[in-house]
């Protein structure tokens, strides 16, 4: 399995990239992965029944969290996950110094941590963009009950109804 990652892998206008862009980037791969996987879904539903699109949206939401902040153990092609990390990390540097104020006290791995943070949100929307009506995702959440998202697997939900991002990838 791959994750299509290919226009953070072409970023190279590095003196224009701040939150908003990289946000933009980090979306649309989201947006292009989610669409693939709806697709590759239909037919693997048929033999699979008992699989639920919105948790295979999830693993993959957890592994763009995983790729962001820098904590990927994908084993593929090493060459070019080695160069997305150098991209990412210089994205990142450019981010922190254009917000030197907020972010100057933290390592480029805490910058990495908060910058998902604050935006997983709309990464979840992005990829949960080819998700139909009935889909929909189910959670335990804090108070310890399950509960169902919306649908569209919590597309429009006030917050992310997974935490899959922050469970290792190795126990995922």
């Amino acid at each position: 399995l791959h994750l299509c990652v290919t226009n953070l892998e072409n970023i190279s206008d590095f003196n224009n990239i701040n939150n908003d862009t990289l946000l933009a980037e980090v979306c649309l791969a989201a947006k292009h992965e989610g669409q693939s996987l709806v697709e590759k879904h239909k037919e693997f539903k048929k033999t699979h029944n008992d699989s639920n699109i919105c948790t295979v949206l999830a693993r993959s939401f957890a592994d763009i969290g995983d790729i962001i902040r820098g904590k990927d153990l994908y084993l593929g092609d090493q060459e070019r996950k080695h160069l997305l990390e150098k991209r990412l990390e210089t994205m990142f540097e450019k981010i922190q110094k254009n917000n030197n104020n907020k972010l100057s006290n933290l390592s480029t791995k805490e910058v990495r941590e908060y910058w998902w943070a604050l935006n997983r949100k709309e990464v979840w929307r992005a990829i949960t963009c080819g998700a139909k009506q009935k889909d929909t995702y189910s959670k335990s959440p804090e108070h310890g009950t399950t509960g169902v998202s919306h649908e569209r697997c919590g597309h429009v939900d006030q917050h992310v109804p997974t935490n899959l991002d922050y469970v290792p990838q190795s126990l995922r």
